[in-house]
């Protein structure tokens, strides 16, 4: 929390801390929304504070701030309605919004902004090891919708496939961190715990990390979150004639959600990944409702079973 509420103005930071100390509350979101009462949402509840309110100053403040004073440095992540901010923390910013050429060319006249917090927890995927790795890992695609815990669950699992255990030796494990979300960088260096033989590179187009670590590091598998795009799809495929093992995040409720999207039809027809996890937003972070095989076959029974 130090991070985030040091971004933010005196009064609200202070207002925060103290509602959030008194009622020993882990938030996943906190939203300010200009003269309205600032929203702290735990995942399971919602509450109020109403005591203080954002004014445009505020909304103007805390934009500087975020940016370090340079928007024009941020561009390319404001085009995208988010910045990611030291510790991996998502500050989402909508507003009034300028297109240019029929495309978002920035947001102006910063109207709310959500803050969704980096989550880490340690372990969350060890049960579910024997089922991704049969002596390799297996191509996986964890499919989630928003505030499912995607990246924290591929975060853990990373630790493990760069650490490895008893059972299971250490890979040389890279990782495409475009949003610094994963590894938290902070001049390149990852401020998360992720593992021994990991390495990064952060802020980085996803399509275009993938082929530099295929070309320079060889590693045995490729982490990347949140795929979608055509030019994606055409990395995962080169990284897997080059022999290397993905793991790789989507948003999405389930298999058949992604299923007909055009730019992921070709990954499913070529049955590219082993298994595909299903997590569910419902209960906690990282829960897993199914677990799948290439064909979409759920093996998830057999996991509670053990």
């Amino acid at each position: 929390m130090e991070t985030i509420l040091s971004l933010l103005p005196i009064a609200i930071a202070t207002e925060i801390d103290h509602y959030l100390q008194a009622k020993q509350v882990v938030p996943e979101e906190i939203r300010l929304r200009i003269n309205r009462p600032i929203e702290i949402n735990t995942g399971k509840s919602v509450m109020w504070l109403s005591h203080v309110r954002t004014s445009k100053e505020d909304a103007q403040s805390i934009l500087n701030r975020i940016s370090d004073y340079s928007l024009y440095r941020l561009e390319e992540e404001l085009r995208q309605g988010y910045i990611t901010v030291r510790g991996g923390h998502r500050i989402g910013i909508s507003g009034s919004v300028i297109i240019e050429n029929g495309y978002v060319k920035a947001i102006k006249h910063v109207s709310s902004f959500n803050i969704r917090l980096a989550t880490d927890k340690v372990g969350i995927t060890k049960s579910y090891l024997p089922y991704l790795y049969k002596e390799h890992f297996l191509n996986t695609l964890i499919i989630g919708p928003p505030q499912s815990g995607k990246t924290t669950f591929l975060r853990d699992l990373a630790r493990f496939v760069s650490t490895g255990t008893k059972e299971m030796k250490a890979h040389k494990t890279a990782i495409v961190d475009e949003r610094s979300e994963i590894c938290a960088a902070t001049e390149g260096v990852p401020m998360s715990s992720i593992g021994l033989r990991v390495d990064v590179l952060d802020r980085c187009p996803k399509s275009e990390g993938m082929m530099m670590f295929v070309r320079s590091m060889s590693p045995d598998v490729i982490i990347v979150d949140e795929i979608g795009s055509d030019k994606d799809v055409q990395a995962l495929m080169e990284v897997m004639n080059a022999g290397i093992n993905l793991i790789c995040t989507i948003h999405g409720k389930d298999l058949k959600d992604i299923q007909n999207r055009p730019a992921i039809t070709p990954l499913i027809n070529a049955e590219i990944f082993d298994r595909f996890i299903v997590l569910s937003n419902k209960h906690h972070t990282g829960e897993v409702l199914d677990i799948l095989d290439s064909k979409g076959h759920p093996i998830l029974e057999r996991v509670n079973q053990s």
